[in-house]
């Protein structure tokens, strides 16, 4: 008991430690599959066994926030940006011993982006013409192991694991289309890159840290925890946003979620009840901050359902938003202490996620753990 007490406590003051350095962000603007916060190296892996995992998100986020004010005029005036972003990760874990694993991970990404500022400008000054700007493709490959921080073989109810990745740029983040009404007469169509929200990759070489745990606490329920935070130490990818005016940054990331399953007397069918907070954050924790990002967090509400039949577990989610923040990004406060004029940008979050997830392991016949 006291070991759990313990571990919960370390649990705790590592998402603390985070919030306290501005490690907050949003998702829901910047959608990075190498920041999941999923656990799919949460199974245990006998030495020479495979694990093939796939994860899976989708959202729209159309909701505009200055700080975690939602600024309703821009659904009613029909000016508000709308994403519509897919990822999807394909997963392969490799068990070197029944304790360390290694793991390569491969997204994809599908998004669009529909707005009017864009092109043209929003009404009544602008022309009020939408339209949509989309990106395709390869997101950034991530390189892994994870090491469970207690022996397997003897240990069933509890154990925690640590994870860490390199998160290399193969995503294109220079991904450009079509722009309309654009030039001093606005009768022009550019072809530039898209709004960062959609780009494939941040251009960037990054480490993901991640601590994921479970603690069976009954026969029907175990606690699930998972931390983890994306160390972005370069500051900006050379690539100039639409208007010129600054170059893309590349941010930490983070996301945590906790909760408890509930085992139902149906036979590898799981319930899950907990809480998700995730984003994109206003201050690295390695290197400069600079360039243009759009910073914020949000805090969720998480129900789920998790299924597992032979060598195969399901897992779908559903995370709602309960507090969505756009918080003050770095160039934002230069602005402020600059003009002494206080500057915040907004930001479009989404009311849910999608979360959907499929194990399956390879080789051998070792239960499955559906935490």
């Amino acid at each position: 008991m006291k070991f759990f007490t313990k571990s919960l406590l370390c649990i705790f003051l590592f998402s603390i430690f985070n919030i306290y350095l501005n490690a907050q962000g949003c998702v829901a603007i910047r959608g990075f599959s190498s920041c999941s916060g999923n656990s799919l190296n949460s199974n245990y892996l006998g030495q020479g066994e495979f694990l093939l995992a796939s994860n899976s998100r989708y959202f729209e986020s159309f909701r505009h926030f200055r700080g975690d004010h939602e600024e309703t005029n821009r659904i009613a005036e029909g000016t508000q940006v709308i994403n519509n972003t897919f990822l999807s990760d394909i997963t392969l874990n490799y068990g070197i011993t029944n304790r360390l694993s290694a793991n390569i991970s491969l997204p994809f990404a599908n998004n669009t982006r529909s707005s009017m500022y864009e092109h043209g400008g929003n009404p009544p000054n602008g022309l009020g013409d939408r339209h949509i700007t989309s990106s395709v493709g390869i997101s950034d490959i991530r390189l892994g192991i994870s090491y469970w921080l207690l022996d397997p073989a003897s240990l069933k109810d509890y154990n925690y694991s640590l994870g860490i990745s390199l998160k290399l740029p193969t995503g294109n983040y220079d991904y450009k289309d079509d722009f309309y009404n654009q030039g001093a007469d606005k009768d022009q169509t550019i072809n530039t890159v898209v709004d960062q929200s959609i780009q494939l990759g941040d251009g960037g070489y990054a480490v993901n840290v991640e601590l994921i745990g479970f603690h069976s606490l009954s026969s029907l329920f175990s606690l699930s925890s998972n931390a983890s935070y994306l160390i972005n130490p370069q500051a900006t990818n050379g690539i100039k946003t639409r208007n010129g005016r600054s170059e893309f940054s590349c941010p930490d990331q983070f996301a945590l979620s906790t909760g408890v399953f509930y085992s139902t007397p149906i036979s590898g069918l799981s319930l899950f009840l907990g809480a998700r907070a995730e984003g994109v954050t206003a201050t690295d924790l390695i290197g400069s901050s600079e360039g243009y990002r759009r910073p914020g967090y949000v805090i969720s509400f998480e129900p789920g359902i998790s299924y597992s039949f032979a060598k195969v577990n399901l897992n779908l989610n559903l995370p709602i938003a309960l507090y969505r923040n756009r918080i003050q990004s770095y160039e934002d406060k230069l602005k402020t202490q600059t003009t002494g004029i206080y500057t915040q940008g907004d930001a479009a979050f989404a009311d849910y996620l999608i979360i959907f997830s499929v194990n399956y392991k390879l080789s051998k016949s070792h239960s499955m753990q559906s935490h």
